[in-house]
């Protein structure tokens, strides 16, 4: 008998309109997640809902309305015609569906369509390529609760990462061969910033993130470990493309304090400038498909820091979005998964 299987595709998340309202309900979840910021119940309900929320949602109302486009989230529409694509792919061997971990579509309503639908086996697959606890683990951690409620529970698995997996480094490979890199003065690989605390729990000896050559290689005691992975899949890009040593810089964004995962990649903008850098070309490999982080943060922010200190161009290299180097590459994770 044929398994009937499923695939759970999950998105971080997106306000449904970029209005006060609808950011202010979305960030609220999201910031209140314990994986997210992951400090004392009290405490974060406090530094969340009394102090961060109420003083950013305007400004963050206003960046969502610069990145909105006339049909929608970036991020909702380039997820949503990517499941579209992979369910044509698949079709007759897996159902498709896509949730976001914060907000709509939201991940219970998602799963509970899965659960009257009767499936023997369900995929899920969290659109992070490096393991983080504030993404893939709670996507998986969300969807484990849910289902533990059902009383026919299927077989599940999940994808926690796939940072090196060969199909997705080439995505990027050939998204970066659009561009004539030895024109290009520096290359940035930006991800998403993550509090050095939280890179440091993923070790049980003690020692701190730094103590384990994670800029140098993966081995059994960093495997988990978020930056370890970032420098890995830059490493597989950059011998993809045979970018000289010298020429790249490895980077994180979107940082809330001093004690996040460095270098800074807004310091790191600044300071290529300052050496006379004119244009500098920026991969975003944590992000498959665009956002808040990578059309507004760094095609826009970083720009503008950029031509203040005496640069000119800042070119971000595209996301995958819904490519079909991207579905093909997602179709054969996919197979192997469910095989």
């Amino acid at each position: 008998m044929k398994l009937k299987t499923a695939v759970l595709l999950v998105q971080l998340g997106t306000p449904d309109a970029p209005t006060i309202l609808k950011v202010y309900k979305y960030l609220t979840e999201f910031l209140n997640d314990a994986r997210v910021i992951d400090i004392p119940w009290l405490l974060r309900k406090i530094l969340v809902n009394v102090i961060i929320i109420p003083f950013r949602v305007r400004n963050s109302t206003r960046v969502y309305k610069e990145l909105w486009t006339e049909n929608g989230s970036p991020l909702l529409l380039y997820t949503d015609s990517l499941r579209k694509k992979l369910q044509n792919a698949l079709i007759n061997k897996v159902d498709v569906f896509l949730a976001m971990r914060y907000q709509n579509p939201s991940m219970e309503k998602v799963l509970e369509e899965m659960r009257l639908n009767h499936y023997d086996r369900i995929l899920i697959l969290p659109l992070f390529p490096q393991y983080a606890s504030a993404t893939s683990a709670s996507v998986i951690e969300k969807a484990m609760k849910i289902i533990s409620r059902w009383y026919v529970i299927p077989e599940v698995k999940f994808v926690s990462h796939f940072f090196d997996n060969s199909d997705y480094i080439n995505c990027f490979v050939e998204n970066g061969k659009k561009f004539a890199i030895n024109e290009f003065d520096h290359v940035l690989f930006s991800y998403h910033g993550l509090p050095e605390r939280q890179v440091d729990k993923v070790y049980d000896d003690g020692k701190p993130c730094s103590d384990h050559n994670c800029e140098m290689e993966i081995n059994d005691d960093n495997r988990f470990c978020y930056k370890a992975q970032c420098y890995a899949t830059t490493r597989l890009i950059v011998r993809g493309l045979s970018i000289p040593e010298d020429k790249y810089t490895v980077c994180f964004q979107s940082r809330l304090d001093k004690k996040w995962l460095e270098p800074f990649a807004d310091k790191t903008v600044v300071e290529q400038a300052k050496k006379g850098a004119k244009k500098l070309l920026v991969f975003s490999p944590a992000f498959v498909a665009d956002c808040l982080e990578t059309t507004i943060e760094i095609g826009v922010e970083y720009q503008e820091i950029f031509e203040e200190h005496g640069g000119e161009k800042v070119q971000l290299v595209d996301s995958l979005n819904d490519s079909d180097l991207w579905v093909a590459a997602l179709k054969k994770l996919i197979e192997e998964k469910v095989s």
